[in-house]
């Protein structure tokens, strides 16, 4: 095996027992300590994250994946998708020293940051990275001088007007503009080698992906009219990493399928990759936080203390992590987390109105509100799923918080089936050091998830 994951890195998780029951036991720890400091915590499961690639690999069979090294950073994110094949993309120097410092050859990285820093490009070439994105003319020019071997990707524009969070207003060059890019790259002896694109976080529309394949293909014909050899198709991100997502993973797929195959059908000699982040780490990660003080604040309803012999009231709870810290997604993706109770309640236990604040000291920091939750104590734990994405490393910086400590699990069987299909995957040829899908990795994705909606003709 190609030695990135080892059993001792994570904890195995054995049957009936989950990698929430081992939450549990951690919280207890952490609440039995002799400190008095007490800090949020994950479980991380990576079996999921094994999961979710044979998933991948099923619905995506044509499709090279990227791990996006922004949205999670952590050690065992890293190793496990460096173990099952992926390649890297990378926004940074940081990041490109992370994912070579645990192995992973500079073949299977892609500097997929259309502004870059000249001591960055100039750190890519000297460290073989080859494959780099661009967007403007201004960005051709430090390539040339600083990286000219350089293979370079154009990034286009899409309309992510119904996107959560939108790329296109930052990256990516206009269709009409494309032209002259591509000729300037010629005039500067620059080889382009691809076409990528970015529909943007939360889409709510597939076809979204069916457009931006038609315009690349555009753009390829362009290229290879003024000589470029195209041969590299990037769909990008935007895939969803939860299932109760507006729209499906494989409803995405489906409509990506179509198009390959309308638009750059199978044997046409173009390697189609994607940058996935959330898709991968979202689920997998839970988070165990806890209440470190309390207040109950009476609400002013003048009469209504008369009619019903009682003080209505609102309890406010604060963490000791908010919205600067790994809660950012209420700030960047209008999300509202909902807690899940260590202490489940019973049905006598009455209800009240709770908010959940940060620790930072201003108005802003509200992790969530309008909640009716039973009477909580501080020093009781609060856990919240699909904590994985954009939240490793983000440790608040009020209160003095550090980033928050990772525990990694998975199942037996999850690990018994990585290690087969890597055994299996070692026997091929791979000379050349390419990032490739597991070929039959798929065939296991029914005991390990739900398979998808429709069945792939083929395996590339």
């Amino acid at each position: 095996m190609a030695g990135y994951l080892s059993e001792s890195d994570f904890v195995m998780v054995e049957e009936g027992f989950s990698t929430r029951d081992l939450l549990k036991e951690l919280t207890l720890g952490a609440s039995e300590a002799t400190t008095d400091e007490v800090a949020a915590f994950f479980v991380a499961d990576l079996g999921a994250i094994v999961r979710k690639h044979f998933c991948f690999l099923k619905c995506l069979p044509r499709v090279r994946p990227f791990y996006a090294v922004k949205c999670n950073s952590s050690p065992g994110v890293l190793k496990v998708l460096a173990q099952l094949g992926l390649g890297f993309s990378c926004a940074n120097k940081a990041e490109m020293e992370l994912v070579q410092h645990i192995g992973v050859p500079a073949s299977k990285i892609i500097y997929a940051n259309p502004c870059k820093q000249i001591a960055q490009i100039k750190y890519a070439a000297k460290h073989g990275i080859q494959l780099l994105s661009f967007d403007n003319e201004m960005e051709l020019a430090k390539v040339v001088k600083s990286h000219p071997s350089a293979k370079m990707v154009l990034c286009i524009a899409t309309d992510d007007s119904h996107s959560l969070s939108r790329l296109s207003l930052k990256f990516g060059v206009s269709l009409k503009s494309c032209r002259h890019l591509l000729e300037n790259a010629k005039k500067s002896h620059v080889e382009v080698v691809g076409v990528s694109f970015h529909i943007g976080s939360g889409c709510p529309d597939p076809q979204a992906y069916a457009q931006s394949i038609a315009d690349v293909r555009l753009v390829f014909e362009m290229g290879t009219e003024l000589g470029h050899k195209m041969h590299v198709l990037d769909l990008g991100g935007g895939f969803p990493g939860t299932e109760g997502a507006k729209v499906r993973f494989e409803e995405i797929a489906s409509v990506i399928n179509s198009a390959l195959d309308l638009y750059f059908p199978e044997g046409c000699g173009v390697d189609i990759l994607a940058e996935l982040g959330r898709y991968y780490v979202t689920s997998a990660f839970t988070v165990a936080v806890s209440i470190i003080a309390k207040k109950e604040v009476l609400l002013d309803q003048p009469g209504r203390e008369e009619e019903s012999g009682s003080t209505t009231k609102t309890v406010v709870y604060h963490l000791d992590e908010g919205v600067y810290g790994i809660f950012n997604s209420v700030l960047f993706d209008n999300i509202c987390p909902t807690p899940i109770l260590q202490k489940k309640p019973s049905t006598e236990q009455p209800l009240y109105s709770s908010s959940l604040w940060g620790p930072a000291v201003d108005g802003c920091d509200c992790v969530a509100e309008g909640l009716w939750l039973p009477q909580l104590h501080v020093g009781d734990w609060l856990v919240f799923d699909n904590m994985g994405a954009y939240t490793v490393g983000m440790g608040s910086p009020f209160g003095g918080t550090q980033a928050c400590h990772i525990t990694y699990a998975m199942s037996r069987v999850a690990w018994e089936a990585l290690r087969r299909q890597l055994m299996a995957a070692e026997q091929e040829d791979d000379a050349e050091g390419v990032c490739k899908p597991l070929s039959c990795g798929w065939e296991i994705t029914d005991t390990l998830c739900v398979g998808p909606v429709f069945t792939p003709a083929s395996i590339m």
